[in-house]
């Protein structure tokens, strides 16, 4: 049963990521330094979360090493 209630959690949250993406698909301008470029808006959200998520994961464990 409890292996049930996480297909129908992860369904559902692919479905609101593809709703996401499928309303946020034009294009935005982004300026990093010298560069610039154009990206679809849904495209820069996922990157910048999953940069985020990566240092948020590093941070953790560098913390978890640091107190033992």
């Amino acid at each position: 049963m409890g292996n049930n209630i996480k297909v129908y959690a992860g369904l559902g949250l692919l479905i609101l990521v593809v709703l996401f993406t499928l309303q946020n698909t034009e294009t935005v301008p982004i300026s990093f330094l010298f560069w610039e470029f154009h990206i679809s808006r849904a495209l820069m959200i996922f990157m910048v979360f999953v940069i985020g998520a990566l240092v948020g994961i590093f941070a953790s464990s560098h913390y978890l090493k640091r107190k033992y």
